[in-house]
């Protein structure tokens, strides 16, 4: 996926990506604060720098620091954190059941940043074993009730997409998926498997979703206020 990186003022820059699955622009702020722009893939960066200039004032007002990850935070559907001050100088953390347990030194806050990337890795390695237990059945599950099959299923870490399905029938799901609610979850899992029937997001697809999910139009605004990220995000389209 080709991108570039442009600097708007002398303390904003914005990555601008070029997808081909994109249909317009889109202007979204990731959790650790980068601007990103993604553009179809005929278009010219120009257009996507003019987009995020457009954009500059809401920019400014959204951008802001990363929510911390803070103590007996709850981790997708089975974990929480535990922060633990210890008399050790070192920063650890391990998944112990369903605690995410964070050991830091005494005088080193849980809001630290090496204490935060700590949390962040398990955490995100909490979510990738709840996922790979929870996400294949529960496709599975869907699958058998409304007629569909596909080859194979894998859990990874994806940087925009909640999954994907080539042509081949393997789907991918995004581990970050766990954390949203079973229905969007079913959403997205229904929307994978109409893929094995109906590649491209065209009125046929949206014909097979509508009689797969008849509440539709409501869960794709609903998802539209998510990301794929730990934390959440802020972002915002043109047509």
């Amino acid at each position: 996926m080709a991108s570039k990186q442009f600097l708007i003022d002398d303390h904003l820059t914005v990555r601008i990506y070029k997808r081909k699955s994109s249909r317009n622009l889109r202007l979204s702020i990731n959790s650790t604060g980068e601007v990103r722009v993604s553009i179809p893939i005929w278009a010219p960066y120009s257009s996507g720098l003019t987009f995020a200039k457009s954009k500059y004032e809401w920019i400014k007002s959204q951008k802001r620091t990363p929510k911390l990850l803070i103590n007996k935070q709850s981790i997708g559907k089975a974990h929480h954190l535990v922060f633990i001050p210890t008399t050790s100088i070192k920063i650890s953390s391990r998944v112990v059941d369903n605690e995410i347990r964070v050991n830091h030194p005494i005088n080193v806050d849980a809001s630290d940043e090496t204490v935060q990337a700590s949390a962040n890795k398990a955490s995100i390695k909490a979510l990738r074993t709840q996922a790979e237990q929870l996400l294949p059945r529960r496709l599975s599950e869907l699958a058998l009730l409304h007629g569909y099959q596909y080859r194979s299923v894998s859990i990874k870490r994806l940087k925009s997409r909640w999954g994907s399905c080539d042509q081949k029938s393997n789907i991918v799901l995004n581990l970050y998926l766990i954390q949203l609610p079973w229905e969007l979850i079913d959403y997205v899992l229904l929307h994978e498997l109409v893929h094995t029937k109906v590649m491209r997001h065209g009125p046929d697809f949206w014909r097979a979703m509508q009689l797969e999910i008849p509440n539709l139009k409501s869960l794709k605004s609903k998802i539209k206020k998510y990301h794929p990220i730990l934390h959440g995000s802020l972002s915002e389209d043109v047509a």
